[in-house]
């Protein structure tokens, strides 16, 4: 009877993931700017008239972003960064009510236990969280600088990561609901605690990614694999005190994404061979060849999103192959556990 539930769960996965994509777009073509109320309810329906447009563009006209950056822009060209930000909204609005519908419906029918409902209820709040961390987000960007903070960024992109890997982990259980493994294997043991530590250094390299997006560090040093000829840049600690240069220094944002990178491209590989040698399952060795496969395609994405100064087709797609790679690693996690 949980199997419903499971692919519920599984297809707000989906749209979370679609909703990541669509935000790196947004992001990409500086269009999260474009709308600068929050109306929950109102702003759900789109503009209609011409009147609508006008009244939208009016109000975006005494933003910073239209002073500093956009001045004179016409009706057409404020349509074209309007739609970004508006179908944004609306996918998280349409995540939220695919959600909750099934989630009350699945309450009434009691299909629901006490414990599973408590999770699922967290995942509910973090996503009315999300909303609010969205608006916080736009709002730093509607007062004298038209960019939007890097630290707001950041928070509202790896929240978005919590929510897509507590409703994946939740539908994983309910797939595979028993233990796969004895726990008394050590070599499945560290396996184990490996694929977790490479969990969490892909969700750190997320959060990296958000500076090195809310910063536009990826339009500074665009070679590969060296930084404009160097291992290491020089300019890595100009900015006082030191630690500012983590989150406001363009190349120390890079280089720290760089690097994580780096780590990532020997530590999972050395996974897999480790994998190799400890008797899996079907499906157990089908998640770490894909966890393999999909580190090899995120890094591709990545160099080519670098060497090309990140357009927007490579650019979302590095963001959504982000997810996925996660989400690979959560699978082995989860069937290892």
């Amino acid at each position: 009877m949980q199997k419903p539930i499971a692919i519920w769960l599984l297809i707000c996965c989906a749209l979370v993931f679609a909703m990541i994509v669509v935000g790196g777009v947004t992001r990409l073509t500086d269009s999260g700017l474009s709308i600068v109320e929050w109306q929950p309810i109102v702003g759900t329906m789109p503009p209609i008239t011409q009147q609508d447009w006008d009244v939208l563009l009016e109000k975006y006209r005494a933003t910073p972003q239209y002073q500093q950056v956009n001045k004179g822009m016409s009706v057409d060209e404020f349509k074209s960064i309007f739609w970004w930000e508006y179908f944004h909204r609306v996918l998280g609005r349409l995540i939220g009510l695919v959600f909750f519908v099934p989630f009350v419906y699945f309450l009434v029918r009691k299909q629901i236990d006490r414990p599973l409902g408590i999770k699922l209820a967290g995942i509910f709040v973090l996503g009315g969280l999300q909303g609010f961390m969205g608006w916080y987000m736009v709002m730093s960007g509607l007062v004298n600088d038209p960019h939007v903070s890097q630290y707001r960024l950041t928070a509202h992109l790896g929240l978005a990561f919590v929510i897509f890997a507590a409703m994946f982990w939740v539908a994983l259980g309910l797939l595979s609901p028993h233990r796969e493994y004895s726990p008394e294997n050590e070599k499945l043991q560290g396996l184990r605690r490996f694929s977790f530590s490479l969990s969490s250094l892909i969700f750190i390299m997320v959060l990296s990614g958000g500076f090195v997006a809310g910063i536009r560090a990826g339009l500074a040093y665009n070679t590969f694999p060296l930084m404009n000829g160097h291992v290491i840049p020089p300019d890595l600690f100009i900015l006082e005190p030191w630690y500012r240069n983590f989150f406001d220094n363009i190349t120390t944002v890079q280089f720290d994404h760089r690097l994580i990178a780096w780590i990532l491209a020997f530590s999972v590989p050395i996974f897999w061979l480790k994998s190799r040698t400890v008797e899996l399952q079907g499906t157990t060795r089908l998640a770490c060849n894909l966890f393999l496969l999909m580190l090899a395609v995120q890094i591709s994405l990545g160099i080519a999103t670098l060497l090309h100064a990140v357009p927007i087709p490579l650019g979302a797609s590095h963001q959504g192959g982000a997810v996925l790679l996660f989400a690979a690693s959560l699978w082995v996690s989860h069937r290892l556990r």
